[in-house]
């Protein structure tokens, strides 16, 4: 089975000076809990704040890229950098585990698609559109008051990224971006990191019709594994009292929300991004990523065969990448 995280935002942690192999205090990705989790492939987020100047952003986003490459560098007989699924299959057979590379929130690139092409040159294969703010290219899910979706520079932006061969992530983006997006692409999209809108109403979540629509274009939706994304109870609680806020969702919960998505979108269009290093408070008994066996207990509990499992724990999205990678030819 291949195991793919398609979003863990461990890049804020090492740019603090975190070692990738020693891990930190309060880290949710190491490689030690990666092995642990059976993981073999992860991408790791280049987050930038909506808070930040574009300039800024930009800066950070570098700054995020190379102590990736820094960080891979230190421990080259356990993990390598994979720009494709090939890379990755390959690393595996090499008993190396592959991080890869997504950038979260477009505002690094600036209003430049040359400054898109040299972070796709640097190894980025996917890019979530925004983050909780509005930018140049679309509004995001939790503003969405600049452009009624994508901005004409985003159009550009999503025809260049297919020409890349660039995944569109639509993880963070409002409804509005989310259909204009769907309507140009021409290469299925994904959201990397999102849950099921019908279990835990938040904007960051889709609908089952947008779940439904992106499959039918090919793409897959990848489970977050953050409890405010996944139970609106909790949600409310965690307004009122932060991470104190109990009792926590469990692993019961993300698994709740996959076998929603599959039921909505086939088995073949959903994943797993666990958002672990970005988010502040974890399901109970998810602390880090060396848990994710536990999901894959679960669903076979429920009778997923071993084929659908391993669909959900990395085929699927290897197959949308290879798509297109494919779609760029």
């Amino acid at each position: 089975m291949f195991v793919l995280d398609t979003h863990c935002d461990t890049p804020t942690l090492l740019i603090k000076g975190m070692d990738l192999g020693k891990g930190a205090p309060d880290g949710q990705v190491d490689l030690a809990k990666l092995k642990a989790g059976g993981v073999d492939a992860s991408f790791f987020a280049l987050y930038t704040s909506a808070e930040l100047s574009p300039e800024a952003s930009t800066t950070r986003a570098l700054e995020m890229l190379a102590s990736i490459y820094d960080a891979v560098g230190q421990y080259p007989d356990q993990v390598a950098i994979a720009t494709s699924p090939s890379e990755a299959l390959a690393n595996k057979e090499k008993g190396l585990i592959s991080i890869l590379i997504g950038i979260e929130n477009g505002s690094p690139i600036q209003k430049s698609l040359s400054l898109l092409r040299l972070f796709y040159r640097f190894g980025a294969r996917y890019m979530t559109l925004t983050h909780n703010g509005d930018n140049e290219i679309a509004d995001a899910a939790m503003e969405g008051k600049r452009w009624g979706g994508l901005s004409p520079f985003g159009r550009e932006v999503v025809a260049e990224m297919n020409r890349l061969g660039m995944i569109i992530d639509m993880a963070h983006v409002s409804d509005l971006t989310f259909n204009d997006v769907l309507a140009c692409s021409k290469s299925p999209i994904v959201s990397t990191h999102s849950c099921c809108r019908a279990l835990a109403n938040h904007p960051r979540n889709m609908t089952d019709d947008m779940i439904r629509r992106m499959a039918d274009k090919g793409g897959v939706i990848q489970i977050n594994f953050y409890p405010v994304f996944l139970s609106d109870s909790y949600a409310k609680a965690y307004a009122e009292s932060g991470e104190k806020a109990t009792p926590k969702p469990t692993a019961e919960d993300v698994v709740r929300h996959i076998d929603h998505a599959v039921n909505v979108a086939g088995i073949e269009h959903v994943g797993i991004g666990t958002d672990f290093d970005g988010i502040e408070v974890t399901p109970e008994g998810l602390e880090d990523v060396s848990r994710l066996p536990i999901i894959f207990d679960l669903l076979r509990r429920k009778g997923y065969s071993e084929d659908q499992i391993e669909k959900i724990a990395g085929q699927n999205f290897l197959r949308v990448f290879n798509d297109v990678i494919s779609n760029s030819l």
